[in-house]
């Protein structure tokens, strides 16, 4: 495997061509995995600066050039998990720059293979 440990949040290359469009138009953005009732699989997308990252925030990785969050309490529930950011049709979420272009973000997942999951064990938490 190239990346070992493996990271914890990747990108389909369609995630990446609706990332690099929303750049083009909106500049540097930033990730928030969304923890609510109806949005559970959607992660939100915002420009820098207009989301503050709280101190109960975990920083997973990048996509892109993007730093991709989701809160301390998620990320114990979902630490066994690769999130896997893809594009799938219909609407993005009311607040998310993805919203108003009839395809939206969509986090998959994957749990980590016993070695992968060792390894990630003696990484200190993003």
């Amino acid at each position: 495997m190239s990346d070992f440990p493996p990271p914890r949040v990747t990108v389909t290359p369609a995630g990446l061509a609706l990332l690099a469009e929303i750049v083009s138009d909106h500049g540097p953005v930033l990730f928030h995995q969304s923890g609510g009732c109806c949005d559970g699989s959607s992660p939100m997308c915002y420009p820098q600066g207009d989301y503050i990252v709280g101190d109960n925030d975990v920083l997973l990785g990048t996509i892109g050039d993007a730093p991709f969050y989701i809160s301390r309490s998620q990320f114990e529930y979902w630490k066994h998990t690769q999130l896997i950011i893809d594009v799938v049709q219909g609407r993005g979420g009311m607040f998310s720059l993805d919203n108003g272009r009839d395809v939206r973000f969509l986090t998959r997942s994957r749990l980590f293979t016993d070695e992968e999951s060792e390894a990630l064990n003696g990484v200190t938490t993003p």
